[in-house]
């Protein structure tokens, strides 16, 4: 053979950084043994693997399509070491959207980590379009998202139910006003999430639509933001119930009862097609599973106070 792991390893961590340095740094090697390693295998079979532009390397089209096997071989490749290791589970890389990184998905890691103190796991929290790029650039194991998402690379499974709440302060002007229809929504002052989170986009489809205007008076990536806005009563505010139960409960923030809208959603797991399942992955994604389940949606969840 021809080739081996390391040189793959190394075209790999290439083509995500797209510079040399960046993916010797990262694999702990001197930027003249990460370029060598990548020169010796081209030659090897006589075929550039990037297009460079500049101090950059960007993928060419051969390979675009060798990142999806080199990925895949060095999973596997990853198992076998645990596996002699004494079955010891590897890495496991995951990405999970706001609502579920801050108020699920840390809690599951710990329970994950209880289990498999040996195994590293790192935990990634953005937005949804952010998550996905993560997935197809092979930088995430497992994608754990809320947005509703179709994209061929990528393998979308149905985890658990979930709905958004819009929500006031108690001393606002709907609150204990019951059901309020849409042309005093429209009149509100917003707080929203931003553009490209599964949150914000399920509330344009589903509010945002229906009304003559929303008044969008900040955008804010973050939920506990959003909330601490809407408490100092500076507008309303619309986000997972998984967000605000504590809120809720405490009665620092109360909801508005929007009956018209179809505010229900799901959770999903999402990975990379192409990309092998690890191990680690599986018992992740398993895990997630389990800790879930019983719970029709994130209303019947037991979780533990989260301030």
């Amino acid at each position: 053979m021809r080739l081996t792991l390391r040189q793959l390893e190394i075209f790999a961590a290439i083509a995500k950084t797209e510079n040399v340095s960046r993916a010797a740094e990262r694999l702990t090697m001197s930027q003249s043994a990460a370029s060598n390693s990548l020169v010796e295998l081209e030659r090897a079979y006589d075929c550039p693997l990037f297009d460079r532009v500049g101090k950059s390397l960007r993928l060419n089209a051969t390979g675009q399509g060798l990142l999806p096997l080199a990925e895949s071989l060095l999973s596997q490749a990853s198992d076998v070491e645990a596996y002699l290791s004494g079955g010891k589970l590897g890495p496991v890389s995951v990405g999970a959207t706001m609502t579920i990184g801050n108020y699920l998905a840390t809690l599951i890691i710990a329970d994950y980590m209880h289990q498999h103190p040996e195994a590293p796991v790192a935990l990634h929290v953005a937005n949804t379009d952010a998550i996905v790029e993560q997935l197809l650039r092979y930088e995430c194991d497992v994608g754990l998202i809320e947005g509703e998402v179709s994209h061929p690379d990528l393998l979308i499974e149905p985890w658990m139910d979930d709905e958004l709440v819009v929500f006031c302060a108690p001393g606002h002007q709907l609150s204990g006003q019951g059901s309020v229809d849409n042309e005093t929504l429209a009149r509100q002052q917003w707080i929203l999430r931003e553009r490209g989170s599964g949150t914000r986009s399920h509330f344009d489809r589903e509010i945002g639509r229906h009304l003559d205007q929303v008044n969008l008076r900040l955008e804010l990536e973050h939920t506990e933001a959003i909330k601490r806005a809407v408490e100092s009563g500076l507008g309303i505010g619309c986000l997972s119930r998984l967000a605000l139960r504590e809120a809720f409960r405490r009665g620092s923030l109360v909801e508005i009862g929007t009956p018209q809208f179809s505010l229900g959603r799901r959770f999903y797991f999402a990975r990379h097609r192409q990309r092998f399942e690890s191990a680690a992955a599986r018992c992740f994604r398993q895990l997630c599973a389990s800790a879930t389940e019983g719970a029709s949606s994130t209303a019947g969840l037991q979780l533990p106070f989260i301030p």
